[in-house]
């Protein structure tokens, strides 16, 4: 079970994952004057995901602002906006736009904090709707939280629930400095128990979503569910599969996958970004410089996309990623015969 849902509390109630981000922006915003929402039709359109809805109409156009389409101008922007005092949420219509937009991000929010000695912050949060399974094709189905994650000054977050997907941006909004935050389109309509108050999830912490003992799954993004419903696939044929959301990919929470790994023995990581140089290789690598490593009785599996472009058509597009199919077969074989 998830070690921190929210069904205990009297007030929680059951959303949609874009309406507990919507509701963790009214929040912040009616809280704080210098919390504004920046981006590419987040106004009077709702954002293309919907995700803004009515903002603009509750909090007024200078405070949800509608961006011409340049995401470099946007970024910069937010960035100068929070070097002076506000703390701008900019949302990249597609997170494979952020690409504009680099330079502003990698070059300047990561690194003003400390090229100017801890003197100035950037208080910026940075929404990107990314993944597959809309086919959408290559241009606007990337998973990049990995490039974001190698770099020393962001914190990049990809939250799997709707009660995380509050409670992260909550907290990423509190944030002194640049959090990015990945959102996975095909969440927007999953619906969980999310409370009515404002929360914190802390950034750093994983989170248990499912205890067993033959095998350590930690997923990234859409992924958790598909590895929970592989997970009882795998109960059936008595396998009993730990499943670890990762949620905050920088930093890592290597105490609670270690612990993991050392009551398991077995480690396989799943995500959707590209297998070669992505998420999984890290943990991987954290984990053989760990003792944890001492621990195992068989190789780490890394199960992350082809090396291609996605593909436009839906069937190609599925066998390029990770799916519920192939998590439960890797789990298996990890488990059966040490390998995927």
């Amino acid at each position: 079970m998830p070690n921190d849902v929210a069904g205990a509390d009297p007030a929680a109630r059951e959303i949609t994952y874009a309406e507990a981000i919507r509701e963790a922006l009214a929040t912040a915003m009616a809280d704080d004057p210098r919390v504004i929402l920046m981006g590419e039709d987040v106004g009077v359109y709702g954002g293309a995901f919907g995700v803004s809805g009515d903002l603009v109409h509750r909090f007024g156009v200078e405070r949800v602002i509608d961006t011409p389409i340049s995401e470099l101008g946007i970024a910069g922007a937010a960035v100068g906006a929070a070097i002076t005092g506000m703390r701008p949420v900019l949302e990249i219509q597609f997170s494979d736009f952020i690409t504009l937009a680099m330079e502003q991000i990698v070059n300047q929010a990561a690194k003003i904090h400390f090229m100017f000695g801890g003197k100035a912050n950037v208080p910026m949060v940075v929404r990107l709707p990314g993944g597959s399974g809309t086919g959408a094709a290559a241009q606007h189905s990337q998973s990049l939280e990995a490039w974001f994650a190698h770099v020393p000054g962001l914190k990049v977050v990809q939250p799997s629930t709707p009660h995380d997907a509050k409670g992260l941006l909550l907290s990423a909004i509190d944030d002194p400095n640049p959090v990015l935050i990945f959102e996975h389109k095909l969440l927007y309509k999953t619906r969980g128990i999310v409370p009515t108050e404002a929360f914190r999830v802390p950034i750093g912490k994983a989170a248990v979503r499912r205890e067993g003992g033959d095998a350590t799954i930690v997923a990234t993004g859409v992924m958790v569910s598909r590895a929970l419903a592989a997970a009882e696939r795998l109960a059936a044929e008595g396998i009993s599969t730990e499943v670890i959301d990762l949620r905050s990919l920088r930093p890592i929470d290597l105490e609670t996958i270690a612990a993991s790994v050392r009551k398991t023995s077995r480690l396989m990581v799943v995500y959707e970004g590209v297998k070669t140089m992505g998420i999984g290789a890290e943990i991987s690598a954290m984990i053989a410089e760990s003792d944890a490593f001492d621990y195992l009785d068989a190789p780490i599996v890394r199960l992350g996309a082809a090396d291609v472009p996605l593909p436009y058509s839906p069937k190609l597009e599925r066998a390029a990623v990770p799916q519920e199919e192939d998590i439960f077969r890797a789990a298996a074989s990890l488990v059966r015969t040490g390998g995927a």
